[in-house]
């Protein structure tokens, strides 16, 4: 059973299941690319002070099964995600990315999230682990 966090007179288990496309859905999430993103979204994990409990994409989205605090904004983690790992792989790859992305813009400006329960956690974590094995 996993360890539930408490803050002062708190106890809590929060988990979100996130997914956000590629901008116009083009299949660009793939090797390099894919793998640095893996990178930046657990390195804003550890600055924000949340956990990405697992990550996955399939070329043109992102679904990750999120852990957080009660003090957590989810807009706020979603943005920093977004916009982090956007600036860093168009820094990085823009080359490849603007051939395919023009504007500059990597994401599609909206996104899903779904609290998760105990009851459902371990069916949205097979989801997301199964990905590209459809």
């Amino acid at each position: 059973m996993m360890e539930v966090p408490h803050g002062r007179g708190y106890v809590y288990s929060i988990q979100y299941h996130i997914v956000w496309c590629v901008k116009y859905r083009h299949k660009i999430l793939y090797s390099k690319i894919e793998k640095r993103l893996m990178e930046i979204l657990n390195m804003v994990a550890t600055y924000e002070c949340f956990q990405v409990l697992v990550c996955n994409t399939d070329k043109d989205h992102v679904h990750l099964l999120i852990n957080c605090s009660p003090q957590h904004y989810i807009p706020n983690i979603v943005q920093k995600m977004k916009g982090m790992s956007s600036r860093i792989l168009m820094r990085e790859f823009g080359e490849t990315l603007k051939k395919t992305l023009w504007g500059g813009h990597l994401w599609n400006p909206s996104y899903f999230v779904a609290t998760v329960s105990e009851n459902t956690e371990e069916q949205i974590r097979r989801y997301i682990q199964n990905q590209k094995r459809k």
